[in-house]
């Protein structure tokens, strides 16, 4: 078999896409197709006609015909199965099937033949394989993708990080700023700088650790009416910012600024004096063949102290000694006394931690050269095409070491007309046709359920279409099973109150 050409016609006549597949001039092109309604007989059953030369195999499509031109030697039933193929995609790319819908298609259209007939053979491939190649989807480019959008979801997390920090600052300042007022008497102005002064006031420190704004301003200063103007200018660029953030779906939370009669102790949340957030992030890149491309863990030790008096403390810590894992400190905690000790504590003793409503990371960590058998969860997927279906079999197989929360696994699908087929599924799942993605959510994975599986069928793909695969959970421990045992105190009295709260989280989970 031998095609020649394809074509769509009207019925007078008038070529409105060709493509040609052997060498042949344009003036032999237009002759055939010029003679084509000519030796369209009315009444016929068979849609074919053979010259001397050639034979047209057609079928009509409304007002218009649908044309193969062959060499008589070739194969009718083949030609007939050529003609049935061309005649799925022309109503794929064109919704109306007359002269002004086929011409705007005419593109994807004559792209589509090109898929179909190769050097004039017909390719052995389905509708749903043509349209995924014009498409020209990309393993490296959904990839690409999805490490970009990590990116800039971190970069928006940042974002409003500062713009909460931003807005705390200014409810701290404008607390400060209310007690040098000028309707006080010289006897506060001087309780209120020795306050600031004695109970962890260092600008330099403070500044070390929260970036807050360094040092109190002096009476005069404070009541010269120029840190009230740029406030306010502030405050609403601030504001401007945050809106613009709203307007793209972001979900901002907003501290509002307590009135002038509340007092500082009882603006101060109902919770205790001291907190420690413990939190663990996992980087890791899976091979879908087995194997691991990266894998490490980044981990975070955050203090916050609600009032100045209790500042002046220190942390005793203890972890699981693992290899690959290493510490850094903030520059102004006791290096020596941490590495000796695992006591977290500043250099100077007379220096409290900074308080106030934000957190203060003192320790980081990193774990690496991780084995895949420390994974917390692997997720296998094997797409398999029978006829016109993919089937696709994932399962995942959770370690003993964790139990999992809100685990979600999303597995990317080809551009479908509706949602897929799941025929079986351990726990729930959704379908975002936006996105094209199947996500496949387990409330909590523990010991009753550590392995489980889903399938669910899709018209013919390729199999790479399905990967990568994004993965995200939480677990209220960590690797390195780092905690806080004791609150030290340094001066007299009973160790405040503290609590921790201790947390794995996915930062980025790929199986590619």
């Amino acid at each position: 078999m031998v095609v020649l050409a394809a074509s769509v016609v009207s019925k007078s006549g008038k070529a409105l896409v060709s493509r040609q597949f052997v060498d042949m001039s344009r003036s032999r092109i237009e002759g055939l197709l010029a003679a084509f309604p000519k030796l369209v007989g009315t009444g016929k059953q068979h849609t074919y006609v053979e010259t001397e030369n050639v034979r047209y195999v057609y079928q009509p499509i409304e007002a218009l015909f649908l044309l193969v031109i062959t060499n008589k030697q070739s194969n009718i039933l083949e030609d007939l199965e050529t003609l049935r193929l061309l005649s799925k995609l022309v109503p794929e790319y064109s919704p109306s099937l007359d002269e002004v819908g086929v011409c705007r298609a005419a593109f994807d259209l004559a792209s589509a033949f090109d898929e179909a007939i190769s050097l004039g053979n017909k390719e052995n491939v389905t509708v749903a394989q043509i349209k995924q190649y014009c498409e020209m989807e990309s393993h490296e480019e959904k990839l690409y993708k999805l490490v970009m959008q990590s990116k800039i979801n971190e970069t928006k997390d940042h974002m409003r990080r500062r713009v909460t920090e931003i807005e705390k600052s200014k409810i701290d300042r404008g607390k400060t700023e209310k007690a040098f007022a000028p309707l006080r008497s010289p006897n506060d102005f001087s309780d209120t700088n020795s306050r600031g002064a004695g109970l962890g006031g260092d600008p330099i420190f403070a500044d070390s650790f929260t970036q807050k704004p360094k040092g109190v301003p002096s009476a005069l200063t404070a009541t010269s009416k120029v840190a009230g103007g740029m406030k306010l200018g502030k405050a609403k660029k601030t504001n401007q910012f945050l809106e613009s953030l709203k307007a793209e779906g972001e979900l901002i939370s907003e501290d509002t600024q307590p009135s002038g009669s509340q007092s500082k102790l009882s603006s101060v949340p109902p919770s205790d004096p001291i907190a420690v957030a413990i939190e663990e992030k996992i980087n890791v890149t899976v091979k879908r063949d087995a194997g691991i491309h990266n894998f490490d863990i980044q981990g975070t030790l955050a203090l916050q102290v609600l009032n100045d008096t209790d500042g002046f403390i220190q942390l005793q810590i203890k972890n699981q000694d693992l290899p690959g894992l290493s510490f850094k400190t903030h520059p102004y905690i006791n290096k020596e006394l941490f590495n000796s000790q695992q006591i977290i504590g500043a250099k100077d003793l007379n220096r409290p931690f900074p308080s106030g409503q934000n957190e203060t990371p003192l320790v980081k960590w990193r774990i690496q050269e991780l084995e895949e058998s420390s994974l917390p969860l692997s997720v296998n997927c094997w797409p398999s095409v029978s006829g016109n279906e993919t089937y696709v079999n994932i399962e995942y197989e959770a370690s003993e070491m964790f139990d999992l929360h809100n685990v979600v696994i999303s597995i990317p699908l080809p551009a479908l007309r509706g949602a897929p087929s799941v025929r079986q599924i351990d726990g729930e799942w959704k379908y975002d046709s936006r996105n094209s993605l199947l996500e496949w959510s387990i409330i909590l994975i523990d010991q009753s359920n550590r392995s489980g599986s889903m399938e669910f069928a899709v018209p013919a793909a390729d199999p790479s279409t399905f990967f990568p695969i994004s993965v995200g959970f939480s677990a209220s421990s960590t690797f390195s099973n780092l905690k806080v045992t004791s609150i030290l105190p340094l001066r007299e009295g009973n160790p405040p109150k503290f609590s921790q709260r201790i947390q794995l989280v996915t930062d980025n989970y790929l199986v590619i």
